[in-house]
């Protein structure tokens, strides 16, 4: 069965068409209109193994924090869709992503259960072009529409674009291994057979 979701989201600060494919090769397609971002989704894409398509327009003049609060919401609305009733999946993944000087931790629970916690310096440097607050705010929009208890700890690191990118690879990371089925998994991966 295909894993796949196509989500549409307009509002009067912003208009997003995506498309994700759990079951992917990584591909992707991704237009925010914030360079940086862009990039950090590619490498969402290509390092969760989604097919991932995202056409994003956001009121830029404003500043990036629509976008991508929106683009996170729509992610997990399709991620959402995508998983189903989530028979077979290992539902749970954790990834320790190292970029260079910089450590990560990400730990994902496919639960049903939204939580995110969020643990990095309050003088966690930004990248260039990127404030480093909507790395938070991503992933906490991504954790409440997916549904998702995900953890983000910044273990160390100097350099912002590092920073970003270690966060953003080690969430792909985790969300590929929870995402994925398990052979020995047979139904829902709970006591309480429903996520």
């Amino acid at each position: 069965m295909s894993r796949t979701s196509r989500q549409n989201r307009k509002t009067a600060e912003t208009a997003i068409q995506l498309s994700i494919d759990l079951d992917g090769e990584g591909t992707s397609n991704i237009s925010t209109g914030i360079g940086f971002f862009d990039h950090m989704l590619t490498l969402f894409s290509r390092h969760g193994l989604f097919d991932l398509d995202i056409d994003a327009k956001g009121d830029l003049e404003v500043d990036f924090h629509h976008t991508v609060e929106d683009t996170g919401i729509t992610l997990g609305e399709a991620m959402r869709e995508a998983l189903g009733d989530k028979r077979g999946i290992r539902r749970y993944g954790c990834c320790h992503l190292p970029m260079d000087e910089t450590l990560a931790r990400v730990v994902v629970d496919l639960s049903n259960r939204p939580h995110l916690e969020f643990r990095a310096a309050p003088d966690t440097p930004s990248a260039p072009n990127f404030p480093f607050t909507l790395v938070e705010e991503f992933c906490r929009a991504l954790a409440s529409n997916l549904r998702a208890n995900i953890h983000v700890e910044l273990l160390y690191g100097r350099d912002g674009h590092h920073i970003a990118e270690a966060i953003f690879k080690g969430l792909a990371r985790a969300l590929r291994e929870a995402c994925e089925k398990d052979p020995r998994v047979k139904g829902i991966p709970s006591t309480k057979e429903a996520l």
